[in-house]
C-alpha cells in the first residue's frame, strides 16, 4: 500500500485528491496538511511514501517544506503540483530534493502514475516532459554554474559511458532511447543508470538532470 500525505492549503483541492485516492486500488491517503508547516510534522509523524505538495501556501511555503522533509532523511519523497506555466518555482522544488513535479491540470491518471513512480524512487518528470521544460526555461533557472565538468567532482567519479549515459538523461533521452544510440539492451542501461546515480549522489533522474546542466555537460536552448 502506498502512503500520500495531501499538502494543499483550498479544502476542495485536497478534497479532490482525496477522492482520487480513495479510489485507486494500492493508495491510500494517510493525512492532510494545509501549509508547510503542517506537512513537516504530518511527515515526521505519519511517515508518508509520498508528500502530494503544493508550493504557494499560508505561511511555510511548499519549497521550504520540501527542504525540510528531504533534509531529515525519512523515507517521504516529494512530489510538488503546481501550475507550471505561471510558477517557475518548480525548479527551486526540484532544488530543494523533490523528486519530481507536475501541472494541477494533469490528468487523473497521470498523477496516479507520478505517485507510483516517486514512491519506487523514480523521478515523476518523465523524460520528454523533461526535455520539454528544460528547453523552455532552463536558460532562465537552470543557469550553468562556473564549475567545469571536468572539474565537478560529481563527474569526475564517472566512468566514460556513465558520463556518457548522464549527457543523454540531461538531454531527456528515455532509456530505450539511450539504448538504440549506445547500441545497448536496456536492462544494460538501466545498471548504467542506476550507477550514475549513486556516483553523483542523485535521488532520481531529474536531479541527474540538474547535475548535467550545472556541470555545464548539456545546455539548454537560448
Amino acid at each position: 500500500m502506498t502512503t500520500v500525505l495531501i499538502v494543499d492549503d483550498p479544502p476542495m483541492q485536497r478534497l479532490g485528491f482525496r477522492m482520487l485516492l480513495e479510489g485507486t486500488p494500492g493508495m491510500t491517503p494517510v493525512g492532510e496538511a494545509s501549509h508547510g508547516a503542517e506537512a513537516v510534522r504530518l511527515a515526521a509523524e505519519l511517515h508518508p511514501d509520498v508528500a502530494l505538495m503544493d508550493i504557494r501556501m499560508p505561511g511555510m511555503d511548499g519549497l521550504e517544506a520540501t527542504r525540510r522533509i528531504v533534509a531529515a532523511g525519512g523515507r517521504t519523497r516529494v512530489l510538488i503540483v503546481t501550475t507550471f506555466d505561471l510558477d517557475e518555482y518548480a525548479h527551486d522544488g526540484l532544488r530543494a530534493g523533490a523528486s519530481g513535479f507536475l501541472l494541477k491540470d494533469a490528468r487523473p491518471e497521470e498523477i496516479i502514475a507520478g505517485i507510483q513512480a516517486v514512491a519506487t524512487g523514480d523521478a515523476v518528470v518523465a523524460p520528454r516532459l523533461t526535455r520539454r521544460l528544460l528547453d523552455a526555461y532552463a536558460h532562465q533557472v537552470l543557469a550553468p554554474t562556473d564549475t567545469s565538468a571536468a572539474g565537478d567532482p560529481r563527474v569526475a567519479r564517472l566512468s566514460d559511458r556513465e558520463r556518457e549515459v548522464l549527457v543523454a538523461v540531461g538531454r531527456g533521452w528515455t532509456n530505450a532511447e539511450i539504448a538504440g544510440h549506445f547500441v545497448l539492451s536496456e536492462s544494460t542501461v538501466k545498471k548504467h543508470v542506476g550507477r550514475v546515480l549513486s556516483k553523483i549522489g542523485a535521488r532520481d533522474r531529474v536531479q541527474a538532470v540538474i547535475v548535467a546542466y550545472d556541470a555545464g555537460l548539456v545546455r539548454a536552448k537560448p
